[in-house]
């Protein structure tokens, strides 16, 4: 499995690190155990695999977060789909012990769950990360400290689930999730209904919509808004395309609408974003 990873160090300073990591694993590649020689805390940016540890085994799909405590074993699967991309963060036993200290409720400052689903809070962070892997490293550090401080209040609100799930509604909602990643920006009308997307897993309404739920963290129509609204936040930031064209690539028919829901989830307009992300200093 070590050959199909290619991990790029992006930042680096006293206690901490950042890594680009692509994985070409699929389906063919038996997982192995490894151990967390720091506390991890990964955005997931594309792709899905079963991630397996001592707090839980969990789906990740693109917007969630994995945790690892440091010394902890570990497991990454992708029975279900072939290949992901993660920016991880690593830290020291002393520099996350310092983290901890700060973070209100983080208790000893061990994670209790393995992962944080996608949410609307977490999206922001998230499209920063992303669109920021070439920023400086006094930058990457505040947004490291940012990412850990977030993912340990979130995490101390997010209760474990430990019922058992067939492996193939795993796999049908795994393909789900990589069918909305791939096509978000082009789904529209009756495409995007529950019926449609149901059916496409071979799963009833009720049972893909509470399956899907419960692995991914949201419903389905909430996670495609989600996929299109992270895609139009890195665009946003990386890219000097005007707003229509943006909002057009991302997956919506018209400005008006793109700018009303880009408020309401990243708490600023499409134009305020770009102009704030800009200003952040390199």
């Amino acid at each position: 499995m070590s050959g199909k990873i290619e991990a790029k160090q992006l930042a680096a300073g006293p206690g901490w690190y950042v890594q680009d990591v692509l994985c070409h694993a699929g389906p063919d590649d038996a997982p192995f155990e490894e151990e967390h020689s720091t506390v991890a805390v990964a955005a997931v940016l594309s792709g899905t695999f079963i991630y397996r540890t001592t707090e839980g085994r969990n789906l990740l799909s693109p917007g969630s977060i994995l945790l690892g405590n440091h010394g902890r074993c570990f497991q990454c699967g992708h029975e279900h789909g072939a290949g992901d991309r993660c920016l991880s963060f690593h830290f020291s036993a002393d520099s996350w012990e310092e983290i901890a200290g700060a973070v209100p409720g983080a208790h000893h400052g061990k994670f209790d769950v393995p992962s944080l689903p996608p949410t609307t809070a977490l999206l922001p962070i998230v499209a920063m990360l992303e669109g920021a892997r070439d920023i400086g490293r006094p930058a990457m550090e505040e947004a490291a400290l940012d990412f850990a401080g977030m993912a340990l209040r979130l995490s101390a609100d997010v209760s474990r689930d430990r019922r058992s799930l067939r492996t193939s509604d795993e796999r049908r909602i795994s393909d789900a999730v990589r069918r909305i990643e791939l096509t978000a920006h082009e789904l529209e009308g009756d495409r995007l209904s529950l019926t449609t997307l149901a059916g496409d897993a071979g799963m009833s309404r009720y049972h893909f919509l509470r399956t899907f739920r419960r692995l991914v963290g949201m419903t389905p129509h909430q996670y495609v808004l989600h996929v299109r609204m992270h895609k139009a936040a890195v665009w946003l930031r990386t890219t000097d395309a005007p707003l229509t064209a943006v909002a057009l690539d991302a997956g919506f028919n018209d400005l008006s609408t793109f700018v009303r829901r880009f408020r309401q989830i990243m708490g600023s307009p499409p134009g305020e974003y770009r102009n704030n992300a800009r200003r952040r200093p390199k």
